[in-house]
């Protein structure tokens, strides 16, 4: 189970990223790689973007999720 979460929390960090990264580019928001990315991102950081606020243009919700899902592994594999 441990090998689980882990496997699921990097796969989400890495997810979060590639998002960020590919939002520095125009990109069609019918690109089937950008619909998979936003589809696993979107139910994490939707929620958060609702609490944590903007700093003037930058959004720093990825970060936040990123650091929390850190936490949320460690304390689940203690």
């Amino acid at each position: 189970m441990s090998v689980f979460i882990d496997i699921l929390v990097t796969v989400l960090i890495w997810a979060i990223i590639i998002r960020a990264v590919l939002s520095w580019f125009p990109i069609s928001p019918r690109n089937p790689a950008l619909v998979v990315v936003l589809q696993i991102t979107e139910p994490i950081l939707a929620p958060l973007r609702r609490i944590v606020p903007r700093l003037g243009m930058l959004d720093i919700t990825p970060v936040v999720a990123i650091l929390l899902l850190l936490v949320l592994r460690e304390v689940l594999l203690g």
